[in-house]
């Protein structure tokens, strides 16, 4: 089965989703939307609370793992990714946070123009509707929906407590003008349930736009040129192989992990590795698959009497069962909790410009990604590193496009990022040993007795690992060897062929990154009709 469409669209996550929608908003273009996994628009996506079912197994989730890290005393480390509609954002957290000003002024200063805050604003606001917010930094009428948590869980107000004790700002709006300092989370939320990137631009036109075919359960192969033109998709569905032809482009959007992959499986990569896996080199790219980025995270965990926690106990039972009566007759309550209700921005040394950690402060004992289960209820507090110096990578252990990637972030691969999480612990355990916090704990699960900076130092090694944000694996560039895309994201030396999801950022922004992939998916819809329409 062959079909032709101006654009198809490979991935459906954040990025994918975005573009699509934005696309086929225009009747007269035609657009196909393929995603490995399913429609996601069950309760199980649509539940907050439910995230617990996806992140930690195979539910709507690739759950790849690395490669062993060297930084990481040689552990392997987890790497969540959402399979479906929405990609991640249909299993994330739901946080919304942009990152800082300065991350986006640093890609226009590497010769991306187009790129600065000041250019990519108006697509932040484009893609939002903010029920809290609004001014210059918020927009009110996009299809992405953004508003304060709905659990009404009185931890919150314990939280701010403990950060003012602990002498931080108190920061209610963290995607206005600066973002240091603590406070609640703004949430991708709709009415207490999730608002993914799929539910906001693909679930509600699917079936009445004529000209946007949706293909789930479609794995991409590989994408087809004639010469150094893109001109389709091979992928498999079931156990057909099928084709879908593209007028004027391929847009591969399928992630920082599967987007690099999918470029060396069709040939665009570094021919000496390409030619390692018997691929035919279509254009040489070296820096397809390098420069993966992600922010290291470290977990504090503690027990907890305190019964607005959530945990494995016949203790919670009538809990859990209260706040299901809640949330189906309100949309409030305990299950639209997505967990990391609070956090923040800090900075490690006063003489830093911006802020160099993010905590999420999360609801429920979560250990190794909530794989390793403990009896009870507790809570925990995150620090992750907003910009690490270490590089990684994202290669092909095979040409089997069913086989998984290749994946090794380098984890404190730099010795700067292993000391500036030693500072990011202490100003972190400042937080967690205040009298506001403190009351709350009765056992310290993974901290007691550490003191030291080297039983610090040990400890982060045995213990660090990803908070679910890399990019960076087809990076944005100019004159620059490692680039793979232009600042119109353009993949150089071929033709009919965009990528745009996280792989694309020169440079991790700081913080997480759910919202960022939108805005360049709303970027990179804005500068493809601007295109047709000059053209």
């Amino acid at each position: 089965m062959t079909d032709t469409f101006d654009y198809v669209v490979v991935g459906g996550g954040s990025g994918g989703c975005t573009v699509a929608g934005r696309l086929s908003e225009d009747p007269t273009i035609s657009v196909a939307l393929l995603d490995a996994g399913g429609k996601n628009d069950n309760w199980v996506v649509t539940t907050p609370f439910a995230l617990v079912l996806m992140v930690a197994g195979n539910v709507n989730n690739w759950a790849f793992n690395t490669v062993p890290q060297k930084g990481l005393n040689g552990r392997i480390g987890y790497q969540p990714r959402g399979k479906g509609l929405g990609g991640s954002s249909a299993i994330n957290a739901m946080v919304y946070i942009r990152g800082h000003r300065t991350d986006y002024d640093e890609w226009a200063s590497l010769g991306n123009s187009g790129w600065s805050f000041t250019d990519v604003l108006p697509y932040f606001k484009r893609a939002e509707n903010n029920s809290d917010f609004g001014g210059e930094y918020h927009g009110k009428d996009g299809p992405l929906s953004v508003n304060k948590s709905r659990s009404g869980n009185p931890v919150q107000q314990i939280f701010l407590q403990a950060a003012q004790e602990a002498q931080f700002r108190l920061r209610e709006d963290f995607n206005a003008d600066e973002h240091e300092g603590l406070g609640v989370y703004q949430l991708t939320q709709k009415n207490g349930e999730r608002c993914s990137a799929a539910r906001a631009y693909i679930h509600p036109h699917m079936g009445s736009r004529a000209n946007l075919r949706v293909e789930t359960g479609a794995h991409a192969t590989k994408i087809l040129f004639e010469g150094k033109r893109a001109v389709g998709v091979e992928y498999r569905q079931g156990k057909e192989v099928k084709q879908l032809r593209a007028r004027r482009e391929v847009i591969v959007a399928s992630g920082a992990f599967q987007t690099p992959q999918l470029l060396m499986l069709s040939g665009i990569g570094d021919s000496a590795e390409l030619a390692k896996h018997g691929i035919a080199t279509v254009h040489h790219l070296p820096g397809v698959g390098q420069n993966l980025q992600d922010h290291p995270d470290f977990v504090f965990g503690y027990k907890s009497d305190n019964p607005n926690f959530n945990g494995i106990s016949l203790k919670q039972l009538p809990r859990l069962l209260r706040a299901i009566g809640e949330y189906r007759r309100s949309r409030t309550g305990p299950m639209t909790s997505n967990f990391a209700e609070c956090g923040g921005f800090l900075k490690t040394r006063p003489d830093l410009d911006v802020p160099d950690i993010q905590l999420h402060f999360g609801m429920a004992l979560a250990d190794d990604h909530g794989r390793k289960r403990h009896g009870g209820t507790g809570f925990t507090c995150h620090v992750c590193l907003l910009r690490p110096k270490s590089r990684g990578s994202v290669t092909l252990g095979s040409a089997d496009p069913q086989a998984p990637p290749v994946i090794d972030p380098n984890f404190l691969g730099e010795a700067a990022d292993l000391e500036s999480m030693v500072a990011g612990y202490k100003i972190t355990r400042r937080l967690m040993e205040t009298p506001a916090l403190r009351a709350l704990q009765k056992e310290e699960m993974f901290t007691q007795g550490v003191n030291t900076d080297d039983e610090i130092r040990n400890l982060l090694r045995q213990r660090v690992d990803t908070v679910y944000h890399p990019v960076g694996t087809c990076k944005m560039g100019v004159n620059d060897p490692l680039a793979v895309v232009d600042p119109k994201l353009k993949v150089y030396g071929v033709e009919g062929l965009r990528v745009v999801d996280a792989s694309i950022m020169p440079t991790l922004v700081g913080g997480n990154t759910n919202a960022p992939t939108i805005m360049i998916g709303e970027k990179a819809a804005d500068m493809i009709k601007a295109e047709l329409r000059a053209g």
